[in-house]
């Protein structure tokens, strides 16, 4: 866990029988190459119970962003490139 105590990071916990993750996969690849500041994790739910009931990972995909180490935001089911990136941005500023 000490990968989330410094900067912005975005820990994606996901399935990948899960339609919207896998939707949402290119979008978030998209952003992790533009947004080279920002760490993007993926967490596979199925692989990772322990830290899935840790974040109460209910429904998938889940996005939570951590600035310094503090959750900040949680977003839960798919979202297009331009509310992500937004939600992004704002944490930057």
């Amino acid at each position: 866990e000490n990968h989330i105590l410094k900067g912005i990071v975005i820990i994606d916990f996901f399935a990948d029988w899960c339609m919207p993750c896998v939707m949402m996969a290119p979008v978030i690849e998209e952003l992790a190459e533009d947004m080279k500041e920002i760490k993007f994790v993926k967490v596979d739910v199925d692989d990772n119970r322990e830290l899935s009931n840790k974040y109460e990972i209910r429904s998938i995909p889940t996005l939570i962003f951590f600035k310094n180490g503090k959750m900040v935001d949680r977003i839960v089911g798919g979202m297009d490139e331009e509310y992500l990136k937004g939600k992004i941005e704002e944490l930057l500023n």
